[in-house]
């Protein structure tokens, strides 16, 4: 199944997991079956992870984030978009991030 990340669209944590930052990382652990990675039951994001997570919150898209984070962090912001798209999938494609439902 392809995971199509799409920069004007806002995602969110999934209902199916819990984070916690732990010694500055996020631990992620799904709460159900089928979330997550068979073969990991946890993932981690390290200190940039933690930023773009916390971001996560419901009311920037993903190219606010992207924007946001060039401000934040001394990098080419092709580079920080291309990481962010990145983990942007990895984490949909795990189901530990969602598609915020618009109203």
């Amino acid at each position: 199944m392809t995971f199509k990340i799409k920069p004007e669209e806002i995602y969110v944590p999934s209902g199916d997991v819990v984070a916690r930052e732990i010694e500055g990382e996020i631990i992620i652990v799904p709460l159900s079956a089928g979330i997550g990675d068979a073969e990991d039951d946890l993932f981690s994001l390290n200190e940039t992870g933690r930023v773009f997570w916390k971001m996560l919150n419901g009311e920037k898209t993903l190219a606010q984030i992207v924007k946001a984070l060039g401000k934040q962090f001394d990098a080419p912001l092709a580079r920080i978009e291309k990481d962010v798209v990145g983990l942007a999938g990895e984490l949909l494609k795990r189901r530990l991030i969602v598609e915020k439902k618009r109203s």
